[in-house]
């Protein structure tokens, strides 16, 4: 069984039947896709009469799956927690923490009040990047914060 691969990780389509490839069109087998859904998992779809078809379909979910997860769920993120303050998101990602022993808490607790909130307790957070971040971490290791922290 052959398959032909299409660009930019799209999928790929074939037919399970012993026709060589060249003779595709003219087969009366129905062609098959593969490709990976929306979840990251290996899909097999069947039915299609046409290479066109079967073309047409694999580039649907390769435009839904670049349109969806990504953009709208950052779009969703920042309408929710854009305005919110860093101090008030962490707390609330901390309650949120019950996997953590009370030993890791206390250490997170103590990083957060002594180190993190006063460099950055007050700022939004849609106003984060990366400069932002290594920013914190240059200011602590000139302040002699160690390495653990």
């Amino acid at each position: 069984m052959a398959s032909k691969t299409l660009a930019h990780g799209m999928g790929s389509f074939f037919k399970d039947c012993d026709h060589a490839q060249s003779r595709w069109p003219r087969c009366p087998h129905l062609y098959k896709i593969q490709f990976r859904n929306a979840a990251g998992k290996q899909t097999v779809e069947s039915g299609f009469k046409t290479d066109v078809a079967t073309i047409t379909r694999l580039t649907d979910i390769y435009h839904a799956k670049k349109a969806a997860p990504s953009r709208t769920g950052r779009a969703v993120r920042v309408a929710k927690y854009g305005a919110m303050r860093f101090e008030e998101y962490a707390r609330e990602w901390r309650e949120s923490q019950r996997h953590l022993e009370g030993s890791s808490l206390r250490h997170l607790d103590s990083l957060s009040e002594h180190h993190i909130f006063p460099a950055l307790g007050s700022r939004r957070m849609d106003a984060f990047d990366h400069k932002v971040v290594d920013g914190l971490i240059k200011t602590m290791e000139r302040s002699g914060a160690g390495l653990a922290t």
